[in-house]
C-alpha cells in the first residue's frame, strides 16, 4: 500500500486484464477476487477508499429483517450466507452483536418471534446463535434506558457488526498482497475506445473501450492506461460514467439518503442492540453500539443530486431524534449529539416509484455495447457476492480465461486468531502488534491523539506508512474513526494529525495550514448547530 510504488506500476504495466473504478465496498471486492484469480488488476478512486457510502453505513452485517418481512428470501439468504463468511475472514473488524427488538403485545412476540426464528433457519450452518423471546424484567436489564411502558417483552436474536471503513482498507491491502494495484486520489477523465470501422459486409462496427485516462489528483499527472475489460463500481456515481461511455445513456440509480446519528454511550449503556422494526416511513431503526458510542439511524430519504459529502436534511434529524426518544426513558437532545454522518445508497431503478424504503437492494449487473460492465445495487454484506458476479461478466467480454472464485475461504489482511476485543487497537488485527512496536520506538507516539478517544499517534504513522492515507481527512475519518464518532475532538485533534503527517511525509507549513482549513470546513458538517 505504498502509493509511490503503485503509481509505478502504471508505467511499468502494457496492459491491464481489468481497470476497476470505485474504491468502496464493491470496487475493492471485485479487486480482491480479481486479484486471487491471478488477473492484472487496477484499481483507481477519485477520492480516497471508501470516502462514499462504503464508510457511512449502519455498520451492520446483516441479512436484512426488512428484506425478509418484504418477501426478498434470495437476497437475505445470499446476505446471511455472506455475513457467515465475512465473520470468518475478518473476525478483527465483524463481530457478532445480540439485537433486542421491543413487543407491544403477545401479537407482536408472536409475528417477529416467528419470523426471526425463520432467520435463523435461512443461516444453517453459518448462523450467529439461536432467537429466543424474553420478558418486560429482562428486557430492561439488556436495555438499562428503555421506556418500559405497555413493553410486553422483546425479542432478542443474533446479527453482525463490522467498522466499514477498516474493513474497506483491509481490502485494498488483500488486492495488494495478492499482486493488485490499488490507487486512491485517481480519477478517470476519459474511457479510450478503439476507433469504429466497417465489417466485410459494410455493416459498422461499434466503438470498444480499450482503456481509460487518468489524473492524478495529488501530483496532477494524466496517465494513458490500457485494458481488455473497464468495471464500473462507482455506487451512486455510476450514472456519470455511463453516460461518459454513451452520453444518451439512461441514467439507472435511484440515491436515498440516509443519516445516523451518533451519541455518548451513556444514553444506550449495554453491549446490545436495538431494533425497532417499523417506523413511520417503513424502515427500521437501530440504536447500535460501536467503538464505545452509539450509533442511531437511519433515514430512507429520495434526493435529486449527489455528492461526496451529502448534508442531513433537518426533517431526517426531527425524524431521528423523535423516533429514538419514543423508546428511551432519557430524553435525547441535539447537544448530546457528537457527530451526524449521511451516506447515499445507490438503489437501481426498477419502477417501485417515489418510495426508495421499497427498492430493492439486489445488485444490477450491465453490460454496455461498448463493454462496459457497471455493477452498483446491492449493499456492504453481499460485496463479495457481487465482486463474484461482475466478474463473470467482466471475464467474458474480456474473454479472459476461467478462474474459479477463490474469496469464500480467504482471510482478510489482518486476520487474527485469538482477538482481544478490549484492545483499543483490536480493529487492526495482525497489525496492532507492529503498532504497539512503534509506540516502543517512540514513546511519543503512544500518546492520544485526542483525550476523549483512545486513538494513539502511532495510528497515524501507520496510516501514512502502511494505509496510503493522503490528508487529515483520510487519517481522522477512515483510518482512525473519530470524524465519525465525534466531530468536535476531530476538529480539536486536527492540527496535530496534520504536524505529524507533515513531517512524515515531507510537507511544508503552507499543506499543513491547508489541511487543517480543509479538514475544519469539511468536520463542521458534522456536528449539530
Amino acid at each position: 500500500m505504498n502509493r509511490p510504488e503503485m503509481l509505478q506500476h502504471l508505467y511499468a504495466t502494457t496492459e491491464w486484464d481489468i481497470i476497476i473504478i470505485g474504491g468502496g465496498a464493491t470496487g475493492l471486492g471485485t479487486a480482491v477476487d480479481a486479484a486471487t484469480r491471478g488477473y492484472k488488476i487496477l484499481l483507481v478512486e477519485q477520492h480516497d477508499f471508501a470516502k462514499g457510502t462504503s464508510s457511512r453505513s449502519t455498520k451492520l452485517v446483516h441479512g436484512g429483517v426488512r428484506y425478509l418481512a418484504q418477501g426478498n428470501i434470495k437476497l437475505v439468504r445470499e446476505a446471511l450466507m455472506e455475513r457467515g463468511l465475512l465473520l470468518k475472514n475478518a473476525p478483527h473488524v465483524t463481530s457478532n452483536l445480540s439485537f433486542v427488538l421491543p413487543c407491544y403485545g403477545l401479537w407482536q412476540k408472536i409475528f417477529y418471534g416467528v419470523g426471526l426464528k425463520i432467520y435463523d433457519l435461512m443461516a444453517g450452518n453459518l448462523g450467529l446463535g439461536k432467537t429466543k423471546i424474553i420478558n418486560s424484567k429482562k428486557t430492561k436489564e439488556l436495555l438499562p434506558t428503555i421506556n418500559i411502558k405497555n413493553l410486553s417483552g422483546a425479542i432478542v436474536y443474533k446479527d453482525g457488526q463490522f467498522d466499514d471503513a477498516r474493513l474497506a482498507i483491509n481490502l485494498a491491502q488483500t488486492a495488494a498482497a495478492n499482486g493488485a494495484t490499488v490507487l486512491n486520489y485517481c480519477k478517470v477523465i476519459k474511457l479510450l475506445k478503439t476507433h469504429s470501422g466497417v465489417t466485410n459486409s459494410g455493416s459498422n462496427l461499434s466503438e470498444k473501450i480499450c482503456g481509460v485516462i487518468i489524473k492524478d489528483e495529488i501530483n496532477g499527472t494524466d496517465y494513458n492506461l490500457k485494458c481488455k475489460v473497464v468495471i464500473n463500481a462507482t455506487g451512486v456515481f455510476a450514472d456519470e460514467v455511463l453516460q461518459m461511455d454513451d452520453a444518451t445513456a439512461d441514467k439507472i440509480v435511484s440515491p436515498s439518503q440516509g443519516i445516523h446519528l451518533v451519541l455518548d454511550k451513556k444514553f444506550f449503556p449495554g453491549a446490545d442492540a436495538m431494533m425497532i422494526p417499523k417506523t413511520a416511513d417503513g424502515r427500521v431503526l437501530f440504536a447500535v453500539p460501536w467503538h464505545d458510542k452509539v450509533v442511531v439511524g437511519t433515514t430512507d430519504t429520495p434526493i435529486e443530486s449527489h455528492s461526496l459529502e451529502p448534508k442531513p436534511l433537518e426533517a431526517e434529524i426531527e425524524f431521528i431524534m423523535q423516533h429514538i426518544n419514543k423508546y428511551l426513558d432519557v430524553a435525547i437532545k441535539r447537544a448530546d449529539v457528537q457527530s451526524v454522518f449521511v451516506g447515499l445508497r445507490p438503489l437501481v431503478k426498477k419502477g417501485a416509484g417515489n418510495k426508495t424504503a421499497l427498492m430493492p437492494r439486489d445488485h444490477t449487473i450491465l453490460v454496455s455495447t461498448s463493454g462496459l460492465v457497471t455493477v452498483t445495487g446491492g449493499k456492504w454484506t453481499t460485496y463479495r457476492k457481487m465482486a463474484n458476479d461482475v466478474l463473470k461478466k467482466a471475464m467474458a467480454v474480456a474473454k479472459l480465461p476461467e478462474i474459479k472464485c477463490g474469496t469464500q475461504n480467504l482471510k482478510i489482511h489482518g486476520w487474527i486468531n485469538n482477538i482481544d476485543k478490549n484492545d483499543p487497537l483490536h480493529f487492526y488485527g495482525a497489525d496492532a502488534v507492529q503498532i504497539k512496536n512503534l509506540c516502543k520506538e517512540d514513546q511519543a507516539l503512544a500518546e492520544l491523539i485526542h483525550a476523549a478517544l483512545p486513538n494513539l499517534k502511532a495510528e497515524i504513522i501507520w496510516a501514512i506508512q502502511n494505509e496510503m492515507a493522503q490528508t487529515v481527512e483520510d487519517v481522522l475519518a477512515r483510518r482512525t474513526r473519530i470524524l465519525f464518532l465525534n466531530a468536535q475532538a476531530a476538529i480539536e485533534a486536527a492540527p496535530i494529525v496534520a504536524t505529524i503527517m507533515a513531517k512524515q511525509m515531507n510537507k511544508n507549513n503552507e499543506w499543513e495550514l491547508q489541511q487543517v482549513n480543509n479538514f475544519n470546513v469539511l468536520a463542521k458538517q458534522y456536528l449539530l448547530s
